[in-house]
């Protein structure tokens, strides 16, 4: 694995992004110390402050149908849980799509993006953000009361390169068995590390989260039997309060 390690830049995913168009060998992964222009899904801006946490991307070269590569999301998703939980953070679960909670908290995020040649995906760039050594106390009012790291949960102090060392190592095999298989092949870990039964809000109609359709939609389970399959998080609302609420 290549990595190309930078002091600051504006998105490690525009970054990635661009090697990839430039013929960046597959798992060619950029990290930066700080972003200036950081985001998660939907366009919404990550915060990015220098050496405290871990603002990574990987470029991923698939030979799975492109329909299918933005369910590499939920892979990468159990890798990173996987590497916040060998952290110190047992408590730590998948939120659908992207997410990686501590109790009602953000910790960790994924955004998956394509690059494409000749209107054709050729590669995909697999950001991840995780909150690794920074203090809640120290975070700007609007985020404090909805995100959290691995220090604050842990209470210790946290080495961020032997971090990303352990990301690393947790996240390939995920994204491998999801090459290797699709979301078949991860659908019961990923249901594994999420909440099942967790009270969620589609729309006007409220549910429960029950797992995962064949090609990573979440199925919610609704009052009256029926079953929806929910393709887009900015759909889904899950109410804030204790697990079950």
């Amino acid at each position: 694995m290549k990595r190309v390690h930078l002091p600051s830049c504006a998105s490690t995913n525009d970054e990635a992004l661009g090697l990839a168009r430039a013929g960046a060998a597959h798992l060619t992964c950029v990290i930066a110390d700080a972003q200036t222009r950081g985001r998660g899904r939907a366009g919404r801006s990550w915060y990015s402050p220098p050496g405290q946490n871990l603002y990574l991307s990987i470029v991923w070269r698939s030979a799975r149908p492109a329909a299918e590569l933005p369910a590499i999301t939920l892979a990468a998703g159990i890798g990173v849980c996987d590497a916040v939980r060998a952290a110190g953070v047992a408590h730590a679960r998948l939120k659908w799509p992207n997410d990686v909670l501590a109790g009602e908290r953000k910790l960790a995020g994924v955004l998956t993006e394509m690059s494409s040649r000749g209107g054709v995906a050729d590669a995909v760039v697999i950001g991840i953000g995780v909150d690794v050594a920074g203090r809640r106390d120290e975070l700007p009012p609007e985020l404090a009361a909805i995100a959290t790291s691995i220090r604050d949960e842990t209470g210790a102090p946290q080495d961020l390169a032997a971090f990303t060392d352990l990301l690393l190592a947790a996240l390939v095999p995920w994204l491998d068995r999801f090459e290797a298989g699709g979301v078949a092949a991860i659908a019961a870990d990923w249901e594994a590390r999420a909440e099942l039964g967790r009270a969620v809000t589609v729309g006007t109609k409220s549910g429960t989260v029950r797992g995962l359709a064949g090609d990573g939609a979440l199925r919610v389970a609704l009052p009256d039997g029926d079953e929806l399959w929910v393709l887009s998080g900015a759909a889904l609302e899950i109410p804030r309060g204790p697990p079950g609420s």
